[in-house]
């Protein structure tokens, strides 16, 4: 029976498995290979984006690399996420000192949401140090862009950037996402020595988009790559393979719009009794951070914001449609004393509740 290709990836773990180490595993178990790995951060995050980081120290990312190697010998290294410079250190030291037969590196600069991801002093620490390791970088177009300061937007922009990186020391690489006339994105591959580059097409640009993409095909080529196919021949495979798995899935979506809605009915119930935001997390059973999240993506407004609007709003309807003193009104909202409702209003409105009235005179008797 024939041995599966031993392929290490050393990245970042993605809680959503969209990309990052999960999905790594997922597309070499796929094509045969044996993944194993080595983790360089954490992230949480879920269908909004990344909220934050965690970077795993470097002598425990060194750790994980060294005990893999010493046993499994793996001969194909994917390398994605890396934004710590100590990491960086490690996993080119690694890199020199086992001299792998085939080392893909997919830069993590620019997330699907266009967060950016590592700092231009760390792009210049691999540019230098990482980039001459490397048998193949692929990369996204903005991401180039990032990677080499100035824009990367036309194919002819593609070759010349191609080129650029392989300045840099780098033995093949791949710019993808080039848009065409036609509904179809273009890859462009230069390899090191060649003058002509090869192209590829995508079938579309929605499916590029879509969360992990970038990664999943250099893991795809990496898994061919262990498989002994050369380079150009890797990509071709690799692009059928997940060309064929868009086909299959859907991006995974979150709850965000039907929370967004359940919070402005909870608004409209307790406005009147609670204008905590910790109240309608909880009433919601979500975490105040995620809320936040949500009401930002939706809405472009903190929660409170949310409240304080619907608060107004209610309280305006109050003053301009009905008798009730101001102090009346006051409590009927929930304030402590008039004088804390008269600040709320002033801030919010600009004027005094009273001088409020006054300019909006449509009070029943």
């Amino acid at each position: 029976m024939k041995k599966a290709p031993v392929i290490l990836t050393i990245t970042g773990s993605d809680s959503m498995g969209g990309s990052g180490v999960q999905a790594d595993i997922k597309t070499i178990s796929l094509l045969g290979g044996y993944p194993v790995s080595a983790i360089t951060s954490i992230t949480m995050q879920n269908t909004l984006g990344i909220q934050e980081f965690y970077d795993l120290p470097a002598a425990i990312v060194a750790g994980q690399i060294e005990a893999i190697i010493d046993d499994l010998e793996p001969q194909v290294f994917k390398i994605g996420m890396v934004r710590n410079p100590e990491v960086l250190e490690t996993i080119v030291f690694s890199l020199k000192h086992y001299k792998p037969v085939h080392t893909v590196y997919t830069p993590v600069v620019v997330s699907s949401r266009g967060d950016i991801l590592m700092s231009d002093d760390m792009v210049a620490k691999v540019r230098k140090h990482l980039l001459p390791e490397c048998s193949l970088v692929t990369v996204k177009r903005d991401a180039a862009s990032f990677m080499l300061g100035h824009p990367v937007e036309t194919v002819e922009d593609g070759v010349k950037a191609a080129e650029e990186l392989i300045g840099k020391g780098c033995g093949a690489v791949l710019i993808q996402g080039f848009a065409t006339p036609t509904a179809t994105l273009t890859d462009v591959l230069l390899r090191k020595g060649e003058h002509e580059p090869a192209y590829f097409a995508s079938p579309s640009a929605t499916d590029f988009n879509v969360h992990g993409a970038g990664s999943n095909l250099s893991s795809a080529i990496a898994a061919y790559l262990g498989q002994g196919l050369d380079i150009r021949d890797a990509i071709v495979c690799a692009k059928t393979f997940i060309n064929q798995q868009v086909a299959y899935a859907c991006d995974l979506k979150g709850r965000s719009s039907e929370l967004y809605n359940q919070l402005i009915n909870e608004i409209s119930a307790h406005h009147k009794t609670n204008n905590d935001v910790r109240f309608y997390a909880d009433s919601l059973n979500v975490s105040s951070r995620y809320l936040a999240q949500v009401t930002k993506r939706i809405a472009g407004k903190a929660p409170k914001t949310l409240i304080d609007e619907y608060l107004i709003k209610a309280i305006e309807i109050q003053l301009s449609t009905t008798g009730k003193t101001v102090q009346e009104v006051a409590y009927e909202f929930g304030f402590r004393s008039q004088a804390h409702f008269a600040k709320f209003f002033k801030k919010m409105k600009g004027v005094t509740p009273s001088e409020y009235r006054k300019q909006n005179v449509n009070i029943k008797s």
